[in-house]
């Protein structure tokens, strides 16, 4: 697996010490990252907020590229929540035009490194152009085998489980059985990430230390690594540093060590 990152990073540098210290049997096999002080690192450069967007779309290239070379299954981002609308029309309107630039521009290297993309959330309240270039997306690396993208777009975690509980109700009752029957799996078979393994570690950065409402079903038992880095800054390095954290983890899902 490591051989992947041959050309890249370079012998005897910081990165590729951090690189040596990652155990590539026990990486994680889904990946989620909260992308948080993008206004905060452009603040500090006295630029308008959608400079650090920008900025932070950077940081998205690395963590895809990165996760692709190390295997991991899946990678889930989120972009865009439902309580973003509260932001400056401005805001908004310039990280939906940085989203469709970002995705053209993006989506030939996405799709010949076998990746495979997806939007989750309510995607219909999202403007028709935004829906396009997110189809056309999803179309076009349908096929691919590899790693998992997903991005959250006007996403709530506590809206997810409601749609999906609602819709397993549905199933239930089309299908004659009673709604006391209804279980764990006939939710997650309609979560907006049904059939990705559920998360085994959940990345924020710029310091905070919450989930925002972001994958609340999948981070059950996830491991949350935060760091203070804001997400323009957060790269390859850092990225490593994360999954050197969770290797230290000692995981036991609510069980108890033995030995």
């Amino acid at each position: 697996m490591k051989e992947n990152f041959a050309g890249i990073v370079k012998p005897k540098t910081a990165e590729a010490g951090l690189l040596d210290a990652i155990d590539p049997a026990r990486l994680p096999a889904h990946i989620a990252v909260i992308m948080d002080g993008n206004g905060r690192w452009a603040k500090l450069r006295g630029k308008p907020r959608i400079f650090g967007h920008r900025a932070g779309s950077e940081s998205v290239k690395a963590i895809i590229d990165t996760c692709a070379r190390l295997e991991i299954e899946a990678v889930t981002l989120y972009a865009f929540s439902t309580e973003n609308w509260k932001r400056p029309k401005a805001e908004v309107s310039g990280l939906m035009s940085m989203l469709k630039k970002v995705l053209r521009r993006e989506l030939e290297n996405v799709h010949g490194n076998n990746i495979r993309f997806q939007a989750i959330g309510c995607i219909a309240g999202l403007a028709p152009d935004v829906q396009e270039e997110l189809a056309a997306a999803t179309e076009k690396t349908k096929n691919n085998t590899g790693m998992i993208m997903s991005v959250a777009l006007n996403y709530g975690g506590r809206a997810e489980i409601t749609r999906a509980a609602r819709l397993a109700a549905e199933q239930l009752a089309s299908a004659g059985t009673p709604l006391k029957d209804l279980s764990e799996a006939d939710i997650e078979r309609n979560l907006y990430t049904a059939g990705l393994p559920d998360v085994d570690l959940m990345i924020r950065t710029s310091g905070e230390f919450r989930i925002s409402n972001f994958l609340l079903w999948q981070l059950a038992y996830s491991e949350i690594y935060v760091t203070p880095v804001f997400f323009p800054d957060f790269r390859r390095p850092q990225i490593f540093e994360a999954i050197i954290d969770y290797q230290k983890r000692d995981r036991r899902f609510g069980g108890v060590r033995t030995k």
